[in-house]
């Protein structure tokens, strides 16, 4: 595989290159530079196909301007590696360890609120209903939100219309398809109505004080292999905004290659049978 750098149109500068690594930095806590040139370039080559510019001058134009292309080229650098059920431990934990300690704080009927961020195309959240309906003894008995959140307007519109392939499927038992899926059509499956309006979708980043502040408060936060993606100074400001974003006392689950032992001592760590997971401390102040 040939993975040097495209030349012609779609080839940057080292001025243009820093100039559109900025912009995406400052939109998305991402950030790209010389070791991510040919990830760059194939993307802005992409949409300056789709723009019909053809100039990387001119791009750069188009961007500036404003309007919804700057959405479309954020949209083309996320990743959404997804699928139903993914690191099953942490939902195990969810309905063994960290919803009965929510409870207990709580009563009959109380609201128990959970984010996806980022959602993807909706995989994880739905993941979250499914196992919650089908593992979890109390779920009848609280009124239970589950928001999934992204900055990908495309990925929120996959997520919304809820309907998945089999590899993102693959995990799922028959029964559950059976039941909570549509039947099958070209190799794909609709998760039923009842459950797409049960999940709320938003979009929102991460890096952004008043996005975040605008999701309200939760009870459990599942933030999964974003960490990951940023430099320090985003890392610390995503994990201050999900410490807010928690109520005292609240859950968040990372990905199993994250930490927050490097990014803030503001969360407790605690393990659980079936996953560690970080909490805001009970007497957590603002």
């Amino acid at each position: 595989m040939n993975d040097a750098p495209p030349a012609g149109p779609g080839a940057l500068s080292a001025e243009e290159l820093e100039r559109l690594c900025q912009l995406v930095y400052r939109s998305t806590g991402i950030a790209y530079g010389e070791a991510k040139r040919y990830y760059v370039e194939r993307r802005l080559i992409q949409r300056m196909a789709a723009t019909g510019t053809p100039s990387i001058a001119g791009y750069l134009a188009l961007l500036r301007a404003g309007g919804p292309e700057l959405e479309q080229l954020i949209n083309s650098f996320t990743v959404n590696e997804t699928y139903f059920y993914r690191e099953l431990h942490q939902l195990e934990c969810l309905g063994r360890s960290l919803l009965p300690e929510i409870v207990a704080r709580r009563g009959p009927g109380d609201l128990v609120r959970i984010w996806s961020v980022p959602c993807s195309t909706g995989d994880e959240p739905y993941s979250i209903a499914l196992w919650l309906l089908e593992n979890w003894p109390l779920v009848d008995a609280y009124h239970i939100e589950i928001v999934g959140s992204d900055i990908d307007t495309q990925a929120l519109a996959a997520a919304l219309a809820g309907d998945f392939g089999e590899r993102a499927l693959a995990r799922l038992g028959p029964e559950v398809l059976e039941q909570y899926f549509e039947p099958a059509r070209d190799g794909r499956r609709r998760i039923i109505r009842d459950l797409r309006e049960s999940v709320h979708f938003t979009r929102a980043n991460l890096v952004d004080a008043a996005s975040v502040a605008a999701q309200g408060r939760f009870d459990v936060i599942f933030c999964r292999n974003v960490l990951i993606y940023f430099d320090e100074a985003s890392r610390l400001l995503a994990a201050q905004h999900l410490l807010e974003a928690l109520n005292p006392g609240g859950f968040l689950c990372l990905g199993h290659s994250e930490s927050m032992a490097r990014i803030s001592e503001r969360f407790t760590l605690r393990r659980f049978a079936d996953a560690i997971v970080y909490q805001r401390p009970l007497a957590a102040a603002g």
